[in-house]
């Protein structure tokens, strides 16, 4: 992955609290500004490679949903997944984990895979004028959010 984002932040927490934390999809809205509720789809019920599942979310007045497909699972180390389209990849995101002598370091890493031609549809689903702002924002907020969780 080429991330055109990526964000960290130290956390005084352990990897393994980290990594079960951010790899239970169910509770990515507990921390994340735009994305409020995640579900299992096709029988998953845990992350793991090919896992997909639907993620619920939400700007201002706007909601819509999306399908990922879990990427990349290393425990206490990787979680990376797929945002999907009609079978088309438009995103990719990823966390990696690396401990450090006070718990670890999050790295939140978001690639636009959406062509241009679709901007503007996307901005009429989500509200979004500037995605790269909207992201690197929203990451932000969502790993502080993770750290009070799990610290």
């Amino acid at each position: 992955m080429t991330p055109d984002l990526e964000v960290s932040r130290d956390i005084a927490a352990s990897a393994d609290a980290v990594f079960s934390a951010l790899t239970d999809i169910t509770r990515m809205g507990e921390w994340s500004p735009e994305n409020y509720a995640n579900e299992w789809k096709d029988g998953a019920d845990k992350a793991e490679v090919g896992a997909m599942y639907t993620g619920h979310n939400r700007n201002g007045d706007k909601e819509w949903s999306t399908e990922s497909r879990i990427t990349e699972l290393v425990a206490n180390e990787r979680f990376f997944f797929d945002c999907i389209s009609r079978d088309f990849v438009f995103a990719k995101w990823g966390y990696a984990i690396e401990p450090t002598e006070a718990g670890c370091r999050v790295t939140e890493y978001f690639q636009d895979l959406r062509p241009e031609s679709s901007f503007e549809r996307s901005k009429t689903i989500s509200g979004v004028e500037d995605r790269q702002v909207h992201n690197r924002t929203g990451m932000e907020k969502t790993l502080a959010n993770l750290a009070a969780a799990v610290e």
